[in-house]
């Protein structure tokens, strides 16, 4: 099975070759090609370009139903268009993690269309200010940073574990940023 729990320290990339790939988004995709994930539904936020298109792009050539979600329907769409085009099944549904309601029925969305799911990558994030010295950061950009990362976090999570329960099991991933060793 394909080391997709990714919460803890691992130790071995040998043994993780998810995480490999992750550290080293140059390698091919079908590095995956030997785990299957035939029959699992995975949903990525933030999968309309870098890391979260690789993985999207990496579950669905290890046999997952995927769905894209990003802001920009237009980056989402050509991301499913090409995995669709490669003999994959992908959706694309735009959505603005930083609203609880429209993370909630993006969720429930896929869910419907795939019958279930399995997988959620909490990928999408941003920071906008990481240039900014910190005090001349405004509360507001400093609330609009945290609801991206963290808060749209939790909003994810919230909404697929009720899915992820009908099935018995299932694996939630959050990524996070280099940008907090800075």
């Amino acid at each position: 099975m394909l080391p997709i729990n990714l919460i803890g320290n691992i130790q071995n990339r040998e043994q993780a070759p998810f995480l490999h790939f992750l550290l080293n988004p140059t390698i091919d995709v079908n590095l995956m090609s030997e785990e299957s994930l035939e029959g699992k539904v995975a949903i990525v936020t933030g999968s309309g370009k870098g890391i979260g298109r690789a993985i999207v792009e990496a579950y669905a050539n290890a046999g997952a139903r995927v769905c894209v979600t990003a802001r920009t329907a237009d980056q989402i769409n050509k991301v499913v268009d090409g995995i669709n085009q490669s003999g994959g099944e992908a959706i694309a549904i735009p959505c603005d993690v930083t609203d609880a309601d429209a993370v909630k029925a993006m969720v429930d969305q896929a869910a419907e269309a795939f019958g279930g799911l399995d997988i959620l990558v909490a990928n999408a994030g941003g920071n906008t200010v990481w240039k900014t010295p910190t005090e001349d950061i405004t509360p507001e950009q400093w609330k609009d940073c945290v609801d991206v990362n963290l808060t749209s976090a939790f909003y994810t999570a919230r909404a697929a574990i009720p899915h992820l329960k009908k099935r018995g099991s299932g694996k939630i991933i959050f990524t996070g940023s280099g940008l907090g060793h800075r």
